[in-house]
């Protein structure tokens, strides 16, 4: 087979970014302010090595910014944060369209509780249920 089964255009993976945006509860909708969320094909190499990933591990995502934690009365006048999702890993990794939906809606998440202020650790315990 040449390439995987779940390739699919940059407008339809885009697409789907929108859907798991939209889907966020009100709630979270309204509080999500200057944020750009953009789709890129693979992180670059100096992306990975900045975040101390190492081939072949790879980021499905990633938050630029300054989260709602860290933002004061000082904070204004700036360029957009920005959640980058990347198309290449997830469509690599997963086996079936259901799969890539599935993987974008929680990436979307994981990035934008980023910009809510959780690390890793504390993402990594909510995907849990924990």
């Amino acid at each position: 087979m040449s390439g995987p089964p779940t390739q699919m255009t940059r407008l339809e993976f885009e697409r789907l970014v929108e859907r798991a945006l939209r889907k966020l509860p009100r709630s979270f909708r309204e509080k999500v302010k200057n944020v750009a969320v953009v789709v890129e094909g693979w992180a670059d190499d100096e992306t990975l090595a900045e975040m101390g990933i190492e081939p072949p591990d790879t980021l499905y995502g990633l938050y630029r910014g300054v989260d709602l934690t860290h933002r004061d009365t000082s904070y204004g006048n700036v360029l957009p944060d920005t959640i980058t999702i990347y198309q290449g890993p997830i469509e690599e990794d997963c086996l079936t369209r259901e799969e890539i939906i599935e993987v974008v809606r929680d990436t979307v998440m994981h990035e934008l509780g980023h910009y809510f202020g959780l690390d890793d650790d504390e993402l990594h315990e909510i995907e849990e249920g924990g």
